[in-house]
């Protein structure tokens, strides 16, 4: 019997194997968990700087990096499009 990473979770015919679609959405599901924790941890280094994110975004790009690099932060490290 094959499983995944996330056991049987993503054995949609539940055959027991986990075939090429059935990896790739196992993979696609880890990918977007990765993705939304890095967004959480950036979210969190704006706010631990007194950063409003919701600001930030409506600035134009040339307030929002000052604004980023005057906190410490590096400004290429964020995408607010």
């Amino acid at each position: 019997m094959s499983k995944g990473l996330f056991g049987d979770m993503f054995d949609f015919n539940k055959d027991g194997e986990m075939g090429f679609i059935e990896r790739a959405a196992e993979l696609a599901f880890l990918n977007e968990l990765l993705t939304e924790e890095e967004k959480e941890e950036k979210l969190s280094e704006l706010e631990d700087e007194g950063l409003d994110p919701d600001e930030l975004s409506m600035m134009d790009e040339d307030e929002r990096r000052e604004a980023l690099e005057d906190a410490g932060l590096d400004p290429d490290d964020y995408d607010f499009d």
